[in-house]
């Protein structure tokens, strides 16, 4: 590996690799989140600690610690679903950014593995450019491994479903329930084209939220070990071409 997870080294070990003007990927993956009756509840966290890895073995980066809670409101009801409010989240991911640059980091990219916490954490970077001058980068996890979406067969999805599925079969194939996976249609099929709106799930019918008795939308079913593969190599494609383009020096740790 050329990186390195930042937990694995001594502290003088980080200071001195801060001394060398490191970039610093900070991934943001939940905990503890509902992800249907076949995934564990620790799946955005796994997604997102090896996509660090994965970084961390094709250029010179340090890999922080998984920030495994955040703003996840669409998914409270669910049992063992943990949820910080949007200031909370925001607060937490302020100060532990914080750390870091107090500590001599200045360049820092955010992997964030959430739907609902892109605009908390995007503001949370305008901040710390405001008062610190520093320009944070943020991951949009929609945005990247849209290479490999020729593989996937469903007709909608977005949480649990067949791209996530496969994810997880490639990471951690023993945690797959796939005999649990049922197909479910999605929840935004109603909205416009082009509009958004807040969405609140829940695995028994209630008034003022979408009813989902798995807590997972699409077809999880199609999914298998061998799409993952491709989806996570597209995914970290994605990653480290950005990754070098923000930061030109890092080139030469492939190269090297």
């Amino acid at each position: 590996m050329i990186g390195a997870f930042l937990e694995e080294l001594s502290w003088d070990e980080a200071a001195a690799r801060f001394a060398r003007d490191p970039v610093v990927v900070v991934p943001v993956g939940a905990a503890s989140k509902e992800h249907g009756h076949h995934l564990p509840l620790n799946t955005d966290y796994l997604t997102a600690r090896e996509l660090g890895r994965r970084i961390a073995e094709r250029l010179d980066v340090i890999v922080a610690p998984v920030i495994g809670f955040g703003f996840y409101p669409a998914f409270v009801a669910y049992p063992g679903s943990q949820h910080l409010s949007a200031p909370t989240f925001q607060a937490l991911v302020a100060e532990l950014l914080g750390n870091l640059i107090d500590q001599g980091v200045k360049r820092i990219v955010v992997l964030n593995t959430g739907v609902s916490t892109e605009a908390p954490l995007r503001l949370v970077a305008h901040d710390i450019l405001a008062r610190r001058g520093l320009r944070i980068a943020v991951v949009d996890m929609r945005l990247i491994g849209r290479g490999a979406d020729a593989l996937l067969e469903q007709q909608s999805g977005g949480h649990a479903d067949e791209r996530e599925t496969s994810v997880m079969l490639a990471i951690k194939p023993e945690a797959v329930r796939l005999d649990r996976a049922r197909k479910v249609a999605g929840s935004d099929a109603a909205s416009p084209a082009g509009f958004a709106r807040p969405a609140r799930l829940s695995p028994i019918p209630r008034a003022d939220a979408e009813h989902n008795p798995t807590g997972a939308t699409g077809d999880p079913t199609l999914a298998t070990r061998a799409k993952g593969e491709r989806i996570l190599a597209a995914m970290t494609e994605d990653l480290v071409e950005g990754i070098r383009r923000l930061h030109p020096d890092l080139a030469r740790d492939e190269a090297s």
